[in-house]
């Protein structure tokens, strides 16, 4: 009898989150992703007035479609190095917190994109801290 090979998942790591945006958002997304979240935008290949973004290995795909409605829960969570920077950096630009505590390991907190976008930031919490 040949052995099975254990089942590992799909838990390899997320390479992109595709969100859908109104048409002339672009600008609005631009700002917020790439000026106050500092992500490095990627050109779009296909001229269609996507916008693209990148941070390490995440990417979020913004794909422009007409009548497009923001979802009120849904949500990527990203992983942060530094939590604190963040929400100080986000709180600057106006952007309101929402800290949440109810995540054992991780500090976390949620954030709205100018169009309405949840987003979620985690941290996790380093034993002894």
């Amino acid at each position: 009898m040949e052995s099975e090979t254990a089942h590992t998942g799909y838990r390899q790591g997320v390479h992109h989150i595709a969100l859908t945006i109104p048409p002339g958002t672009q600008a609005q997304v631009r700002a917020f992703y790439g000026d106050i979240l500092g992500m490095t935008e990627i050109p779009d290949t296909h001229d269609e007035g996507e916008c693209h973004f990148r941070s390490g290995d995440m990417e979020f795909d913004f794909n422009v479609e007409l009548g497009t409605r923001i979802p009120r829960q849904a949500h990527p969570g990203t992983l942060v190095p530094d939590i604190d920077a963040l929400a100080t950096r986000l709180a600057e630009q106006g952007v309101t917190i929402e800290w949440d505590d109810k995540f054992l390991g991780y500090r976390r907190f949620y954030a709205r994109d100018p169009l309405g976008n949840r987003l979620q930031f985690l941290q996790q919490i380093q034993p002894g801290s």
